[in-house]
């Protein structure tokens, strides 16, 4: 439209100057009228033609021409007044703003990018020519996914002082299902097998109302592709698809797809070589890729070759590798000779690598995970590592790194990491009160990332009826420039043990410790530690379990006075982690074994052996779908004598059940009872002058046995599975801080000292009560759903759960909710 106006806004001064005269003129004076936002200066900077020039009537034209090209007007009419020239002008009104109504499938975000690519954005001048080519491109993308009956209106809206607003309106309609999807051609193969490797699915009937027939290009397109590979790996190399035809009903809601497609016969791989320059590996090359003669032709095999070789040689640096293979044909023999042939190109170096979008991590902390280094050349393999490793900070939400090629260089680039961070630990403050812990207070701060250092500070009081802590540690992962961590802690806690549902015991004890973490290689690291523990423990009861140790530290002179320790606990520790971010995991594995033990000179003497791992499939490419599983195992046990008894793991260092380990349950109800055994009394007689004989104690066939409370045990094993699943009604950037799982725990804690055999002698009423605390099958087991959430207080858990086996007298609830846990 706007070379119309040209042409004819230029015919008609050319008769008008050819009124005037033919001959051309000398310029006097230019003038500009009708301006009103582009400035007179901005408007003589399209003009070519200066004061003093000699003009004539294609001068003009060509002027004309130039201020059309700068975009800023919609209408140009010049005039001869003497010996000046006046253009006037009608300027192109200028967008005030931007509305869309009706959209659905296409985002907001989306339409503004797909106008800015047209220049259409708020605050610039509109062309008006364009609209029609917005109309026609969004109606083409409503017509790829389905939505033949889609209508779009563009309004313009005029405003005062030149102004417009645009209106985009849309009217989707419903997109149209998939009736049918054909394969002609297909001899080898049936429909209803190739059929079963497209993601497109056709005339659903209506219980299947949970999945989708809806047409879309890019699926179908996507799917052909499939079936493309499907006979590639199968040695089809000329097989070929001819012609794709899609049909639409007339009422436009049903869409027939039609794919007519050439099998050909199966070609075996006669040999393969390579051209080019493999950088004097060629032998290694062929000895790591699959490919081999006499095997059928795998389409597969060839691309992952291409792919191997590529990525081998970027870890040199050569990052842009191209490899590409030649086939060569024959057709009578049924045979392919492949030519893989190799260009390494230049080798590429980093020049520089910037860091963004680190509001409170320092750069710093963020590049000492790097192992691709500036001045360095190009490896993949340091980039995506470096990637891993950033990512497995807790405080990071998402990286990704963006390779920038340097203008005029093919042999240097740039490389921009983006961080997104996320809360890197939690604040906790308040009173609550609950039925299972009483009334509760607490202050507590844990910050994986301190004041953006990347060190890990931690500091708690928690107070209940049960229990009062007090600690402050520090970490700092980065000790050394080579990856030695340090870390310190100060503690102090009491226990009553009688108001958790455990035996009544004063437990009180204070520490300070120590320990340092040395890096193996990347993803495995080792632990050192040691702590001075001073404990104290009073008011115990008297059971079985509790025997050996009153036994080994009884005082004599004071039998009721309470029990104090020196302990000196060593530690050691392996963990490996290959999980791809820091919270919430979706590929990779953690595994970590440690080992504690007591020294000899400490006044108990016992050791404990930890070992957890959890493990991380993706299901789906987005990793949306995740199955995770975990398993855990724990032992500890007494070592050397005391006082003649020999020692035993104490029954304060016995292993527990978290309410995370086992959900479904209340914490320690799945433990070992506590057992007491008393002795039956036979009342005296009466004697004949009336006074009474002593009580003398019965055999001990007739003892009772009394269940005390939960006391744990020596051993532990847990074991867990899950299906982490797409979090429903969830903004997609939220996707990463909050999780949902199908889950099923199974857990069992016993102790391997206890023998049940010992008590065999009592009254058989007696001995049924008793179960068998030493054996390792008890396991309770739970299922459900649990939703975590990463929030700006810390991360959050809440579950709902069912126990599948359970025993008589567990104690189970349907609800828990918890702070500062992640799995």
């Amino acid at each position: 439209m706007p070379i119309k106006k040209h042409l004819a806004v230029t015919s008609l001064l050319g008769a008008s100057f050819a009124a005037l005269g033919q001959n051309s003129f000398i310029v006097e004076d230019l003038k500009v009228e009708g301006l009103q936002r582009v400035a007179l200066g901005a408007a003589l900077t399209h003009i070519p033609i200066n004061v003093g020039d000699t003009v004539d009537q294609y001068t003009i034209s060509q002027t004309i021409k130039a201020l059309y090209k700068s975009g800023h007007f919609d209408n140009i009419v010049a005039f001869r007044d003497g010996e000046q020239i006046i253009f006037k002008v009608q300027e192109r009104p200028t967008i005030a703003g931007i509305d869309f109504d009706g959209n659905k499938d296409i985002k907001d975000e989306q339409l503004n990018e797909s106008l800015e690519q047209q220049n259409i954005r708020v605050g610039e001048p509109l062309d008006k020519t364009v609209i029609d080519n917005i109309e026609k491109g969004l109606i083409e993308f409503f017509h790829s996914i389905g939505k033949y009956n889609a209508k779009i209106e563009v309004s313009i809206i005029d405003l005062p002082r030149n102004r417009v607003r645009l209106k985009l309106e849309f009217k989707e309609g419903d997109a149209a299902s998939i009736r049918q999807i054909n394969l002609v051609g297909n001899e080898l193969f049936s429909d209803e097998e190739l059929l079963t490797l497209v993601e497109s699915q056709q005339d659903l009937p209506w219980w299947k109302f949970m999945s989708n027939d809806r047409y879309q290009k890019q699926t179908i397109e996507g799917d052909l592709e499939k079936i493309r590979s499907f006979y590639l790996d199968r040695g089809y190399l000329r097989f070929n698809i001819d012609s794709t035809q899609v049909s639409v009903s007339p009422e436009r809601e049903s869409v027939y797809v039609t794919a007519n497609i050439t099998e050909g016969d199966t070609y075996t791989v006669k040999g393969y070589d390579f051209i080019g320059d493999l950088l004097g590996r060629e032998e290694l090359v062929k000895s790591i890729i699959p490919l081999k003669a006499g095997e059928l032709y795998n389409g597969s095999i060839v691309t992952s070759s291409e792919e191997f070789i590529k990525g081998y040689l970027a870890r040199f640096g050569y990052a842009n590798a191209e490899v590409r293979t030649i086939p060569e044909i024959d057709d009578e023999n049924k045979e392919v000779q492949l030519t893989l042939s190799v260009n390494p190109g230049k080798r590429v170096y980093v020049r520089r690598i910037l860091v963004n979008g680190n509001q409170v991590t320092s750069d710093e902390v963020v590049r000492r995970e790097m192992t691709q280094l500036e001045g360095a050349w190009l490896s993949n393999q340091n980039l995506e590592r470096s990637k891993l490793q950033i990512q497995r900070l807790p405080y990071m939400e998402k990286v990704d790194f963006e390779v920038k090629p340097l203008p005029g260089a093919d042999d240097m680039v740039d490389v921009d990491f983006t961080v997104k961070e996320q809360p890197a630990g939690s604040f906790q403050a308040g009173v609550a009160y609950g039925s299972y812990g009483g009334l509760q207070f607490n202050v507590g701060v844990s910050e994986s990332n301190f004041l953006g250092t990347g060190n890990q500070l931690a500091f708690n009081i928690n107070t209940s009826k049960s229990q009062n802590n007090y600690s402050i540690s520090y970490t700092n992962p980065y000790f050394t420039p080579d990856g030695v961590s340090q870390g310190s802690s100060i503690y102090y806690s009491s226990f009553d043990g009688s108001k958790l549902g455990l035996i009544g015991y004063d437990s009180r004890q204070y520490g300070i410790g120590t320990n340092f973490g040395f890096p193996i290689n990347a993803i495995n690291r080792i632990n050192f530690g040691v702590r001075w523990i001073d404990e104290k423990l009073d008011y115990i009861a008297d059971y079985e379990q509790t025997r050996i140790l009153r036994l080994a530290f009884l005082d004599p002179e004071d039998p009721d006075g309470a029990y104090n320790f020196t302990k000196y606990e060593l530690s050691a520790g392996w963990s490996r982690m290959t999980v791809n971010r820091g919270m919430f995991p979706t590929a990779g594995s953690r595994q970590s074994l440690t080992f504690r033990a007591t020294s000899p000179n400490s006044d108990l003497n016992y050791f404990k052996v930890d070992y957890d791992s959890r493990f991380y499939w993706p299901i789906s490419n987005d990793h949306q779908w995740v199955f995770s599983a975990r398993a855990g195992l724990a032992y500890g046990n007494g070592y050397g004598e005391t006082n003649g008894y020999e020692q035993t793991l104490p029954f304060q260092e016995f292993f527990r059940i978290s309410e995370n380990e086992l959900r479904g349950f209340e914490r320690n109800t799945i433990l070992p009872r506590a057992i007491q055994r008393r002795m039956t009394e036979i009342p005296g007689s009466t004697l004949p002058d009336g006074t009474a004989t002593a009580n003398i104690g019965g055999d001990s066939e007739f003892d009772l046995l009394v269940p005390g409370g939960r006391i744990g045990g020596n051993a532990k094993a847990t074991l867990g599975a899950e299906l982490i699943v797409p979090t429903p009604f969830l903004d997609e950037d939220n996707t990463s801080s909050v999780r949902t799982s199908l889950f099923v725990d199974a857990a069992n804690v016993w102790d391997t000292e206890f023998d049940v055999d010992r008590y065999s002698n009592l009254h058989e009423d007696q001995y049924k009560r008793l179960s068998d605390y030493s054996d390792p099958t008890r396991f309770r087991v739970s299922t459900g759903l649990s939703v975590q959430w990463i929030s700006p207080m810390g991360p959050m858990l809440i579950s709902f759960a069912y126990p599948l086996k359970k025993e008589d007298d567990d104690e189970t609830k349907t609800i828990s909710f918890n702070i500062s846990n992640t799995f």
